[in-house]
């Protein structure tokens, strides 16, 4: 029999060009890439909140492509590339990158319910990111446990830890963002609170290991790697869950006893957060302009992003939560650092793209 007609020489070209750049994508795929999800949805909602509208809904569309595409990348290396899954989830560097995966689709869920009002699309996000929660938090830290031959702290230890942290709070979020006019069941306002406190565990548990690591390990340029950044995001994201829970202290039965604990845990949290900013930037200017070393894009670099976005959005809730006007205007500047950083960062993805696309039409 006479084979089918070609579909086209075109569309047969644009495949034959895409899927090999489609499996290396999937291939060599970073497990901590969903950080460009979690930095465009808190741009996105800071944007919201500070009256700048159509950014946060452009930043959705942005999300949107993101999400899946991300998705699709990693359904297909758990299937062709399995191996190098496995390896990476028990690789003390790699392995928290996964959690990743939890965030963005909590933070997804929040920039949907707090831009669009789609209160059922959070909450279907909010089932899958907790399912997902509880897959990752125990996969990674039973992995990382039994491991035969682990690494030491120097090597195995960084900022990116903290997005166990990170994740655990952004279901908090989530659900809090959820339940604004009437109070969920008292079931699920007993675990949110629970998990608040698992996140705040995690935080106190994990930064002292890497403040050791800064400050008494020799540090090259380097290894000071856009991840240290989540040692402000994490506690940020923190101060923010807990001015969630504050504002949603008048409807939840179960926060009223609890309130003036979360506001001094909450003042807490944010204040360190404010700490690591100028510490950050000092160790930036030693890497970049003291020793000169060149900034270039690393998917790791949205690791940095979100920090700078969820500070800023954690300071105009927190704001709000304390009843502190005066630090409204903080807000308001913050907002075009975290934009100006979403933008560099998206410029070098681009490129990248680009070079690959560019690189597949010389193969």
């Amino acid at each position: 029999m006479d084979n089918p007609p070609p579909a086209g020489p075109a569309r047969d070209g644009l495949f034959a060009r895409a899927w090999p750049l489609f499996l290396n994508g999937a291939q060599s795929l970073f497990p901590g890439y969903f950080a460009l999800v979690m930095a465009t949805g808190v741009v996105s909602i800071a944007c919201q909140f500070l009256g700048m509208r159509p950014i946060a809904l452009a930043l959705i569309a942005v999300n949107w492509v993101a999400y899946p595409s991300l998705w699709a990348l990693t359904i297909v290396r758990a299937l062709r590339f399995r191996g190098l899954l496995l390896r990476d989830i028990s690789d003390h560097q790699r392995a928290p990158g996964f959690f990743t995966i939890v965030a963005g689709t909590c933070v997804l869920g929040t920039q949907n319910v707090v831009v669009l009002g789609a209160t059922g699309i959070g909450t279907l996000l909010w089932w899958l990111g907790l399912t997902l929660w509880f897959v990752v938090m125990y996969t990674f830290f039973t992995a990382v446990t039994v491991r035969n031959r682990k690494p030491s702290l120097a090597r195995g230890i960084n900022g990116a830890w903290l997005i166990a942290a990170v994740s655990t709070q952004a279901v908090v979020v989530l659900r809090g963002v959820i339940d604004v006019a009437a109070p969920p069941p008292e079931m699920i306002q007993f675990q949110v609170i629970a998990m608040f406190m698992i996140g705040c565990l995690l935080y106190l548990a994990i930064i002292p290991l890497i403040f050791y690591r800064l400050t008494f390990v020799s540090l090259s340029r380097e290894d000071f790697s856009p991840p240290y950044w989540i040692n402000m995001g994490a506690v940020a994201i923190t101060a923010l869950a807990g001015a969630i829970l504050i504002l949603r202290g008048e409807t939840w039965p179960l926060l009223g006893p609890l309130l003036p604990f979360l506001k001094g845990f909450t003042f807490f949290f944010w204040a360190v957060a404010s700490w690591w900013i100028p510490f950050l930037f000092a160790l930036m200017g030693w890497r970049y302009i003291w020793l000169r070393d060149r900034f270039t894009y690393e998917p790791a670099v949205w690791g940095m992003v979100f920090p700078l976005a969820m500070y800023t959005t954690s300071t105009y809730q927190f704001s709000r939560a304390m009843g502190y006007g005066f630090l409204a205007p903080f807000p308001r500047v913050l907002i075009f650092v975290a934009l100006a950083a979403w933008v560099l960062a998206m410029v070098g993805l681009l490129r990248r793209i680009g070079q690959g696309l560019s690189a597949g039409d010389r193969a």
